[in-house]
């Protein structure tokens, strides 16, 4: 599914097309695509909310599949090995960032579906130091959302501070928010969730939220951390002031709208407010043992590949309960 032009998810912007087999390159893979996650962050590149570096472009970046072929210096996998492509496609390794541990701010980073082409396709190609290989108890189609939604949810929670007896918010119920919710409940944390929509607080109340509520309203506790992952600059202030002293807001998205001006008494008392940005190889790693540990399960909906432009449409809409993939084979 190939976009030419970026325009509204409505006006089907993504077109079914042949295009020839990537071939890898020194120390790539390619991989037989089976399933692709759907994230927001397509829904912004196919809608041209973010700049986009080139054109045509394949989105994706949830890749599932199963390598079949090498690159001449290929070692590390095989042919046949089950791997994931996440967002992170590739770093230079040589910028102040790399050197300093956050190749997630890499100044030559390129992204899956997003420098290069991704994951609504057949095929898809990786350096093989960025695939990482899926555990076994995850199916391809629920190991999809774990290589974005909860990779970078993973990366918030962890930025936001909580730990053990900490009280978590999560404004914003889908993908991510839904992974996350089950891992903090697994390392002992109280969830309260922000959310209008009903499937969306029955799903958060079946998860263990002990609370949940709409982005406006106070919790019946301070919280001592919260994640933003709807891209609403609006709830910060409320999601601000539900916090204690000391307290950590995190925003999980790629995007967002402008955050309101803002009395100085919501950030006063050491309380920070910080971005989330991509995720490092360290975070994949961490996280996909992580999963497996907890027993963390993905709720999905499947869509053909032909039907990426319903898809997006849908995810527009927040009508998935959760998650959505793309059943490429």
């Amino acid at each position: 599914m190939v976009l030419t032009k970026p325009g509204p998810a409505e006006e089907s912007p993504l077109h079914i097309q042949e295009v020839a087999a990537p071939v890898p390159r020194n120390a790539e893979i390619r991989v037989q695509v089976n399933c692709c996650g759907i994230c927001h962050t397509d829904l912004h590149t196919v809608e041209g909310d973010l700049a986009l570096p080139r054109l045509p472009l394949i989105p994706g970046h949830q890749i599932v599949g199963v390598v079949d072929a090498l690159g001449p210096g290929a070692h590390l996998i095989k042919e046949g090995d089950r791997v994931g492509i996440p967002w992170l496609h590739s770093t230079d390794g040589t910028c102040d960032y790399c050197l300093r541990g956050f190749e997630n701010l890499c100044d030559n980073a390129q992204f899956t579906g997003y420098n290069v082409d991704g994951g609504y396709a057949e095929y898809a190609i990786v350096r093989e130091d960025f695939a990482y290989a899926i555990p076994n108890q995850f199916s391809d189609e629920n190991a999809a959302p774990l290589l974005c939604a909860g990779i970078v949810g993973y990366r918030s929670y962890r930025l936001s501070g909580a730990r053990f007896g900490s009280r978590l918010g999560l404004y914003g119920f889908g993908a991510s928010a839904h992974l996350v919710l089950q891992l903090a409940r697994y390392e002992g944390c109280e969830v309260y969730v922000f959310t209008r929509a009903q499937a969306h607080r029955d799903l958060a109340t079946q998860l263990g939220a002990v609370w949940v509520g709409d982005g406006k309203d106070r919790p019946p506790e301070l919280l001592d951390s919260a994640i933003i992952f709807a891209p609403a600059g609006s709830l910060v202030p409320y999601a601000l002031r539900a916090l204690r002293k000391g307290g950590t807001l995190a925003l999980a998205g790629i995007t967002m709208s402008p955050i309101p001006q803002m009395d100085y008494s919501l950030i006063y008392q050491e309380r920070v407010l910080r971005s989330v940005a991509n995720s490092t190889r360290d975070d994949c790693r961490e996280f996909l043992s992580l999963a497996a540990d907890a027993g963390l399960k993905t709720e999905i909906e499947i869509f053909p590949l032909e039907q990426a432009n319903l898809a997006l449409q849908a995810l527009k809409k927040s009508e998935f309960r959760a998650a959505g993939v793309l059943q490429v084979r």
